[in-house]
């Protein structure tokens, strides 16, 4: 339960800058095929209305639809200002033009009825470039950015769905399903797991990530470990995800014991 054989990408893709951090606007860090969710009750706790983070602000103006495409993408100016949002706008010494469309996950958003939404090709690029990444150094073509977001889409809906694998042991007390509260990456901060794993010979992960979900009321953080492993072009799929609940309370540590024993025993 708590792991998963992930996605890979496109061999164009280059290591450097699937190791560069996402921007604020997606959940890993914040594709292939993702099912519709229910809506669930309306007195769910997560209907209650709460600030949102101000990247999913206007978030829902750049997923793609035909009626979107048809009237030209004038959607993209903000009416406050007459502008585009900042982190769509080009950099000045970008080498080609990149997709502003973005993808609506499947990750219910806290505090709202709507999903997180996954950053477009513009925002990862910008976000990189912050990140101090100097894209001459990769010699990167459009076609790869293409692959990167579908493979850095495609790994955050895996990551949920391992989340919801743990959840549905608590499916009685949250009928409504768990949402997504707020995310962070901690790449250079090893979980202890990891640390264990990394004394007994194994490899360290590459990335790590801690996710806040919301149980119907209660926070619970899961921790998610990436570690290499082999490309699948047909899925976007390239890495092995070791999700589970932290050590933050003893209902985590009772989960992962009862797992633990399930696996030993199945």
């Amino acid at each position: 339960m708590g792991a998963s054989v992930s996605t890979p990408a496109a061999p164009t893709v280059k290591a450097e800058a699937m190791m560069a951090a996402p921007p604020q606007g997606c959940p890993m860090h914040q594709e292939v095929f993702m099912s519709p969710i229910a809506s669930p009750p309306s007195e769910c706790p997560m209907h209650k209305a709460e600030a949102g983070p101000a990247h999913q602000n206007r978030a829902y103006e750049f997923v793609e639809c035909p009626m979107k495409a048809a009237a030209g993408m004038k959607s993209d100016i903000d009416p406050a200002n007459m502008m585009p949002p900042p982190n769509q706008v080009p950099a000045l010494d970008q080498p080609f033009d990149l997709s502003l469309t973005r993808e609506e996950s499947t990750i219910p958003r806290h505090g709202t009825e709507k999903n997180w939404v996954y950053p477009s090709e513009q925002m990862f690029w910008n976000a990189m470039l912050r990140k101090g990444w100097r894209w001459r150094d990769d010699d990167l073509a459009p076609q790869d950015m293409t692959n990167i977001i579908k493979i850095h889409n495609q790994n955050n809906e895996q990551a949920w769905q391992e989340i919801l694998k743990w959840e549905a042991m608590h499916a009685s007390e949250c009928p409504c399903g768990p949402t997504l509260k707020r995310f962070g990456g901690k790449a250079k901060e090893f979980s202890p797991r990891a640390r264990f794993r990394h004394w007994m010979g194994y490899e360290l992960p590459f990335d790590r990530h801690d996710w806040i979900i919301d149980r119907c009321g209660k926070e619970v953080r899961y921790v998610i470990d990436y570690y290499d492993g082999e490309i699948d072009q047909a899925t976007y799929r390239f890495s092995i995800l070791d999700v589970r609940p932290a050590f933050d309370s003893l209902g985590a540590v009772w989960d992962r014991m009862k797992v633990a024993w399930w696996r030993w025993t199945s």
